[in-house]
């Protein structure tokens, strides 16, 4: 529910997705922070999740690169085996995170 009108996903093929996030006004933003809005690194693992439409088992790495602003049109290429999935987060063709977590 956290991520009600957080993002439109804009583009989705079989190793990649893209998205476009919502302005400062969304909840998530007023949260971290009300003076210098970005995004909160768990937000991009429920997002991935929840658009992969996947559980998240156990998170083996989350490394978080640069800050992400409001409106803000970030893609997710995607690694995927059975149990683990890696992803990677890009804007503007720089790597903004770094993402690891076994699925289910």
């Amino acid at each position: 529910m956290i991520l009600t009108d957080f993002y439109t996903l804009t583009c989705k093929e079989d190793t990649r997705f893209c998205v476009r996030l919502s302005d400062a006004t969304h909840p998530i933003f007023q949260a971290h922070f009300p003076t210098n809005p970005i995004v909160a690194g768990f937000v991009l693992l429920d997002m991935s999740a929840q658009i992969l439409e996947i559980e998240i088992v156990k998170i083996i790495k989350a490394k978080f690169l640069k800050n992400i602003a409001p409106q803000s049109v970030l893609w997710f290429d995607i690694q995927s085996n059975e149990k683990t999935l890696k992803i990677r987060v890009t804007q503007n063709e720089q790597k903004v995170a770094e993402l690891a977590y076994e699925k289910r």
